[in-house]
């Protein structure tokens, strides 16, 4: 006896490829959008308040795990009363004798920003009275002169020694 067959569907193409990596020019215009609003001196909470979203989601378009729509973008850009092309200055390929576009450097500073370990900071500094931001903000290049000279002596060396002079307080 046979057994029925079960209908089959058969793919015309190859599998639709999903790529989990955002595209390089999503990420160039969410960089550009965080850098934009940072110089603004524009809170995540304030631009998506005036814009009419949650700040997740325009932490979700600065950090380009979701595309900015062109009329958002727009409101992006009115809010920050900047033109809309200021997202795609510098962007490579974005001129009329387009080459090959190559990757887009990554610039770590925005992406600590964007770091929930960066929020954080930030909002920590701007709690600070300006007298002791200050001071913070001259103590970090000195915590980063004093790693790496830790890489590069012995710990018996480096042990017992006192803070440089620009760390004491006075």
């Amino acid at each position: 006896m046979l057994k029925p067959q079960r209908s089959v569907l058969l793919r015309t193409g190859p599998k639709p490829k999903i790529d989990s990596d955002p595209h390089p020019a999503d990420r160039y215009v969410g960089r550009q959008i965080a850098t934009v609003r940072v110089q603004s001196d524009v809170s995540q909470a304030q631009l998506a308040r005036s814009i009419g979203i949650s700040f997740q989601q325009l932490q979700k378009y600065e950090n380009a795990r979701n595309r900015v729509s062109a009329s958002m973008l727009y409101e992006i850009a009115t809010s920050l009363h900047v033109p809309v092309g200021r997202f795609f200055e510098g962007l490579p390929g974005n001129d009329e004798a387009r080459v090959e576009a190559r990757p887009l450097p990554v610039d770590e500073r925005l992406d600590f920003i964007a770091s929930a370990e960066g929020r954080r900071l930030i909002e920590g500094l701007v709690n600070l009275p300006p007298r002791v931001r200050g001071r913070v903000s001259s103590l970090t290049p000195a915590v980063g002169q004093d790693r790496a000279l830790q890489d590069t002596t012995p710990d018996s060396e480096t042990a017992g020694e006192s803070p440089p002079a620009e760390c004491k307080t006075g």
